[in-house]
């Protein structure tokens, strides 16, 4: 499908006119037409930053991100998949932090498109330390974080208005936390290359309209069987760009994660056997450097482990399990990532976006925003205040 990505469909038949349909929708986002948030999957997207801000910080080893949900899923999936190739130090400042640390000659990069974001404030505020240096992204507006952005004389980065938080991994939001970790944003930007191919597209329609053809016939539960610790925080990301783009007017996707082959031996027979609201997705990533067993250890019963290494075990798991959804029925899809590396992880950020974009179309909801999420921030305001 793409350069780094075997993918494998659902192989369920779609309907010919439904996909010519989807395909002309497809046209519209290929050209560039909308959405807008789109401009930033470019390569020729221009940053609120520049070369010369990057060398400012890039000798900083202790970086901490602060932030909720799409202001940091992003940078901390591309950590947590790269990081054997990251010589730094990056902590993630999501959930409120009930312990105030004041650690000195760090980094604090402050996310929030708002400004406004109640955790963002709470954490930052018990993060400051004189010493420290800061960078807020935030929008142009009179919000809070610029404010005291302003306050305390430090960089302002401008969010741009028109990327919402969770499509914003391939903006400011996500590339400057990447080149801080000594990345390459530009190997990130693979929308230009994927949308031209005609397999790359006809995976993705299909794709889709099986994906629609579930949720019409009560299938909502798109479980990740995910092989790989490392992408677990990918799909973090996955998980609310899905959840907060469908889930409006009593429609939606509920994603779940199960961390496999440990899932095997706790939820596995109700996949195999319980309710049928699911649909699955196979996920592994090769690693060629894995660990080999000790073969004096092996004997009798565990020969056939002589020589082998832990990525072979692992694969074999995978594979042994769709061969048992094949034959129960179970509908699943499979990745195969061949390589770890920027472009590999541009590349699904690519495919997800545009599915759910292309999902959203189909469902006749809005995928930007978020109405009810609102509702709940204000009441926790209003507690607040009184």
């Amino acid at each position: 499908m793409g350069i780094n990505l075997n993918f494998k469909n659902f192989g369920v038949k779609v309907n010919y006119k439904e996909k010519k349909n989807l395909l002309k929708h497809a046209n519209k986002i290929k050209n560039f037409i909308s959405p807008e948030f789109l401009k930033s999957f470019k390569n020729d997207y221009k940053y609120s930053y520049n070369r010369k801000f990057i060398k400012k910080y890039i000798k900083f080893k202790d970086i901490n991100i602060i932030g909720m949900g799409g202001s940091s899923l992003g940078a901390k999936a591309i950590y947590n998949f790269l990081n054997y190739k990251i010589k730094k130090k990056i902590n993630f400042l999501e959930n409120l932090n009930l312990k105030k640390i004041n650690k000195s000659k760090v980094l604090n990069i402050i996310i929030s498109k708002s400004g406004n974001t109640l955790e963002t404030v709470v954490n930052f505020n018990l993060k400051f330390n004189k010493k420290n240096k800061n960078i807020f992204i935030t929008e142009n507006t009179n919000n809070y974080l610029r404010k005291l952005g302003e306050k305390l004389k430090s960089d302002i980065i401008e969010h741009k208005n028109f990327i919402g938080g969770r499509f914003s991994v391939l903006s400011e939001v996500g590339m400057l936390p990447a080149e801080l970790m000594g990345l390459n944003e530009s190997k990130f930007k693979k929308f230009n290359n994927l949308i031209i191919k005609k397999n790359f597209l006809n995976n993705l329609i299909e794709n889709v309209l099986n994906t629609y053809q579930f949720v019409k016939y009560k299938k909502f539960n798109s479980v990740i069987l995910n092989y790989d610790p490392h992408s677990e925080d990918f799909f973090k990301w996955y998980q609310q760009l899905v959840s907060e783009s469908l889930g409006k007017n009593s429609k939606g996707i509920l994603p779940i994660i199960s961390n496999m082959p440990k899932d095997n031996h706790s939820i596995l027979q109700l996949y195999l056997s319980g309710f049928k609201s699911n649909f699955y997705t196979f996920y592994i990533v090769e690693e060629k450097n894995s660990a080999k067993l000790n073969s004096k250890l092996l004997f009798n019963d565990f020969n056939f482990l002589k020589e082998k290494k832990v990525f072979e075990i692992l694969n074999a798991q995978k594979v042994a399990t769709e061969n048992i959804f094949r034959s129960k029925k179970i509908p699943f899809r499979s990745f195969y990532i061949k390589k770890r590396n920027e472009e590999t992880l541009g590349e699904m950020f690519c495919f997800f976006t545009l599915e759910v974009i292309l999902l959203s179309h189909l469902l006749r909801v809005n995928p930007l925003d978020q109405p009810e999420v609102e509702l709940v921030k204000n009441e926790t305001f209003k507690i607040l205040r009184k």
